[in-house]
């Protein structure tokens, strides 16, 4: 997209923040060094995560049940842009494609990566939300770069059931 435009970004995975255990997905603008975490709950990181490793859950999850809805009316999602932080909690909307004509549903950003990550849709953030809210890790040594390779490594290692609380038999 243009320079004015939303910026295309990478959604790199999930993780759990310690020491709080909170959820957060973090994205990377695709040609540029700015990551965006994003704190989540718990069945939105599961959501997400379970799509990113391609598992398919023994039930569809809500997300999945969200992309077989689109497809049975013949609709597609277009994008997702991740457009304002106000007072620590972010908005997106969710670009459909109903019969030709565009319709934006306004979203939380985990369940439109969610739903993303199943179908492919491109994710967007808009400049104003980086500026807020980005974060650059340092390339030469130091605790953001031991940040990114932690994060890489636990990438590598999680597995679903890290995500999946005693409500998943549901």
């Amino acid at each position: 997209m243009s320079e004015n435009g939303p910026i295309p970004m990478e959604v790199l995975g999930v993780r759990v923040e310690l020491p709080s255990n909170q959820p957060i997905v973090l994205l990377r603008e695709q040609d540029g060094e700015r990551h965006l975490p994003i704190w989540i709950g718990g069945a939105e990181a599961t959501a997400i995560a379970t799509a990113l490793e391609g598992v398919t859950p023994p039930r569809p999850l809500t997300h999945d049940l969200m992309r077989a809805v689109l497809d049975a009316v013949g609709a597609s999602a277009t994008r997702v842009v991740i457009t304002e932080m106000r007072d620590s909690v972010f908005y997106a909307d969710l670009a459909l494609d109903i019969s030709g004509r565009e319709v934006h549903v306004s979203s939380r950003p985990s369940d439109a990566i969610a739903l993303a990550v199943r179908t492919g849709t491109p994710v967007y953030a808009l400049e104003s939300v980086l500026e807020d809210a980005g974060v650059v890790f340092e390339e030469e040594g130091g605790e953001d770069e031991e940040e990114v390779a932690r994060f890489r490594e636990f990438l590598e290692e999680v597995t679903i059931e890290d995500f999946l609380g005693d409500d998943s038999a549901e």
